[in-house]
């Protein structure tokens, strides 16, 4: 029997399993890096051990320093939740020569479909249909496009979409290094590209023994930069045969190896042909599991448990019951190209009926960070899963939907405007649109307008009555009072990249918009501000902060930024500037001073939250300047080079 699990991993998937284990009277332990001490998966084990570092190299990748720790807290088993060492063969092997049990699959599995190179040849073997392998030198220009893959890990670390022969062995080089630094193996493959494809998987748990239980299919097909952001149970749209003959190719993948404990089979499906291939077999939970949990009743991590000590798989009803879609709600710019957003959480607060678990149609939270949390740039940028569980998928999609949009989220950038526009997207609820090509073929999705253009008066409103409430002289007087009438008073405030000015009128009538006639503003307070529009009362929820006015109504929110009045001239950058997105390393440097680029060229190459982002010329011009080298840690903000305009550089030619 299992008394104390450790939990080689971080976030919320430490979180999930920790909820299991306290049910199942099991304690539980919390490994950590330096950068995650302060996040709740630590505060809620019954015990935690730092592993001394930031990245994933110096912490949770470092398999003796996770099984020492075990020896230190006592634990008796280890999960591995997915990613990091979950797995690694040579791991689970270290954990069992330590004594210890391992919560996963057998390491001959793992070894067996590690590799999907290998994987791909032993389901062939098994009569389960594949896709087929290419390299550099074999592929012609009728296999386009093609898709370049990590062999050792997922997650859309190490792939590449090649449209042109010519970019092939370059974005080979990239995948590879992309995929050496996730999962400390950099050997790629090539395949054909399915362009609208679905993303199709089954769960399988399987007792080691020869039994092998199917829990359906998900469909993960809405991703962007290859990774999954919307996830549902079941798959809509599939016929009842092609759901019978994918679980049937699941059950096949599984028997071969005598799978043991919960993993996932995964294939590229066709709608077109309603035929499916084999991708891979994930040896583990995946990030999605949950809304298979929610339409089939089952506790998938205590399955997982229950294989690890040795018992039989129970009988468990495998119908499912109603339509869960799960969103992954990531501190990132959709619009940006997905840059990954650091920095402090100011508000994080969702609406939900249960954490990590749900009993009876609602929604689920399942999350590794609260309100005030610090996301650095070590891990991955995804912040929450929110499931909705109803009993058909537009109802699911709808509650999902609303869900999100009453959320307060503030201090960070997250993609929560574009899963609302997903969910809401008449190609998604009608499932014409769900493929692989979603985010592609609807760019609207990536920076849906807002529905309320109220926000930016409401948070001016409640600036200017917070000062007034904290003035040390006159706090009585109404704020924008003139003796004799004047012109409006103005606020600036950033609304992402850009900046509104709100113009406002102040006095003992309170106040009033200078350009909307149309709205009244019925109260006023720091923490609350009540409109009028068109007759109808909207209220919303204002906090002010120092640097920031957090705004939430009916239709969303923002968080508004206090600009200065008064620019300091410190803070200003150079024409041409290109400045480091977010905070990370210089991995690589494509240009030298003098060169003369091209708009889009390849200047620099960061890497953060484990995915590399190229930083690219604004236009054609010559570089002046280059501060950045391969190796250098570099802040958010940071002058990296400058790129002088050609116009530029033609004119100063003509002036000398």
């Amino acid at each position: 029997m299992i008394t104390r699990i450790l939990v080689a991993n971080r976030g919320e998937i430490a979180r999930r399993v920790f909820r299991t284990a306290r049910r199942l009277g099991i304690e539980t332990v919390a490994v950590h890096s330096d950068a995650d001490a302060g996040l709740p998966f630590v505060r809620e084990a019954d015990a935690a051990v730092r592993l001394p570092g930031n990245t994933p190299a110096e912490t949770y990748l470092r398999g003796e320093l996770v099984i020492e720790a075990a020896r230190r807290s006592g634990a008796d088993s280890i999960h591995p939740g997915y990613g990091f060492l979950s797995e690694n063969a040579a791991f689970a092997r270290q954990v069992a020569d330590a004594g210890l049990t391992w919560i996963g699959p057998d390491p001959d599995s793992i070894d067996r479909m590690g590799s999907k190179i290998q994987s791909k040849k032993l389901m062939e073997a098994a009569g389960v249909p594949v896709l087929g392998n290419l390299t550099v030198d074999t592929a012609t220009e009728d296999d386009l496009p093609l898709l370049v893959k990590a062999s050792a890990g997922g997650g859309g670390r190490g792939m590449r979409v090649v449209r042109a022969l010519s970019d092939l062995a370059g974005e080979v080089e990239k995948a590879s290094s992309e995929a050496e630094s996730a999962f400390g193996d950099g050997t790629v493959f090539v395949e054909p590209y399915v362009e609208r494809g679905r993303h199709v998987e089954v769960q399988v748990v399987g007792d080691g023994k020869g039994g092998v239980l199917v829990f359906g299919e998900r469909d993960c097909s809405l991703q962007r930069r290859h990774q999954k952001v919307v996830e549902e149970a079941p798959a809509p749209g599939l016929t009842e045969e092609v759901a019978e003959a994918l679980h049937d190719a699941a059950r096949k993948a599984a028997e071969a190896i005598d799978y043991r404990g919960a993993g996932t089979v995964e294939f590229l499906y066709d709608a077109d042909t309603e035929r499916f291939y084999f991708l891979e077999m994930n040896t583990r939970l995946q990030v999605e599991h949950p809304v298979t949990e929610q339409v089939y009743g089952v506790d998938l991590v205590e399955l997982q448990v229950a294989v690890a000590e040795g018992r039989s798989l129970p009988a468990v009803d495998t119908q499912p019951e109603g339509h869960a879609i799960e969103v992954r709600l990531y501190a990132e710019d959709p619009a940006a190209d997905y840059a990954p957003q650091t920095g402090r959480l100011l508000e994080l607060e969702l609406e939900h009926d249960d954490t990590f678990a749900l009993d009876g149609f609602g929604i689920r939270l399942d999350t590794g960070f609260e309100s005030g949390d610090e996301v650095g740039t070590f891990y991955d940028a995804m912040l929450s899963k929110v499931i909705a569980w109803a009993p058909t998928r537009e109802q699911a999609a709808r509650a999902l939907a609303r869900t999100l949009e009453r959320a307060r989220i503030h201090g960070l950038t997250t993609n929560r405007d574009q899963l609302v526009a997903s969910l809401r997207h008449p190609a998604f609820l009608d499932v014409t649109g769900v493929a692989t090509s979603f985010y592609g073929d609807h760019p609207e999705t990536l920076q849906p307008p807002t529905d309320d253009d109220l926000l930016p008066l409401v948070g001016a409103v409640a600036l200017a009555e917070h000062r007034r409430l904290g003035a040390k002289v006159q706090s009585r007087i109404p704020a924008g009072f003139r003796n004799v009438d004047a012109g409006p008073r103005t606020t600036r405030l950033g609304v992402g990249a850009d900046e509104v000015e709100v113009r406002w009128y102040g006095g003992r009538d309170g106040y009033r918009s200078a350009d909307r006639d149309d709205v009244v503003v019925v109260s006023a307070t720091p923490h609350e501000v009540v409109v009028e529009l068109d007759g109808v009362t909207r209220r919303y929820d204002v906090r002010v902060l120092e640097t920031a006015v957090l705004v939430d109504g009916p239709r969303g929110g923002a968080t508004l930024r206090i600009v200065p009045r008064f620019v300091d001239p410190s803070t200003q950058v150079a024409a041409g500037s290109l400045l480091a997105p977010m905070p990370g390393s210089v991995i690589a440097v494509r240009a030298a001073v003098g060169d003369v680029v091209q708009e889009g060229q390849a200047i620099l190459v960061m890497e953060a939250m484990k995915m590399q982002h190229t930083i690219a010329a604004p236009y054609a011009g010559t570089v002046t300047e280059l501060s950045a080298s391969a190796g250098q840690q570099v802040e958010a903000g940071v002058v990296l080079a400058i790129v002088e305009p050609a116009e530029a550089a033609g004119s100063e030619e003509e002036n000398r």
